[in-house]
């Protein structure tokens, strides 16, 4: 009788108990912790060392440590590398600061947006979602199957490539291309 008292009190603890957004995700061949912010993860994946270069020379890296909550379509390095040469190093000139702000604030949305509540809004959209970024830009999300995608204001699409990394303060999806704004 005994075991079936803690049993049944086990159970229902764990029903009260709070619910999280998600378990720990690897990204870059490091854990990203749902209890840490947008930086604090991005920082230990080996694949967005580049997008941790250019944050911190736009000076955003306060904003993405923020309570938010924001969604982050994080570009890979290799979406960086598919940059023309040069690119990359160009932007994170001194000089170039407002250029790389904005290109990094079009790949944020206001708010916690998972890829279930993205695919819905593009099935409510008859197939297409227009999302607008921080920049004041806008994004399309759209789908193929169960495959999620972006396209940007110049016509270039990136896939999501890791979804629902989920943060303390967001969720980061992870894209195989750099958006671009108009």
């Amino acid at each position: 009788m005994k075991k079936l008292f803690f049993a049944v009190f086990a159970l229902v603890a764990l029903a009260a108990a709070p619910k999280t957004y998600a378990q720990t995700k690897m990204v870059g061949g490091a854990a990203m912790y749902p209890t840490k912010d947008i930086i604090d993860n991005a920082v230990n994946s080996k694949d967005h060392t580049t997008l941790v270069a250019a944050v911190k020379a736009a000076g955003l890296v306060e904003t993405l440590k923020g309570e938010g909550p924001f969604t982050v379509f994080a570009p890979t390095n290799e979406a960086f590398d598919k940059l023309p040469a040069g690119t990359v190093s160009t932007l994170l000139k001194p000089e170039n600061k407002a250029t790389l702000t904005k290109i990094l604030t079009y790949h944020v949305v206001a708010g916690r947006w998972s890829a279930a509540q993205l695919m819905a809004k593009v099935k409510a959209g008859g197939g297409k979602a227009e999302l607008k970024t921080v920049s004041g830009g806008a994004l399309w999300a759209m789908a193929d199957g169960k495959k999620l995608y972006l396209v940007d204001e110049k016509g270039g699409k990136s896939w999501v490539t890791i979804a629902d990394v989920n943060q303390k303060n967001g969720v980061i999806h992870v894209v195989n291309t750099v958006l671009m704004p108009n």
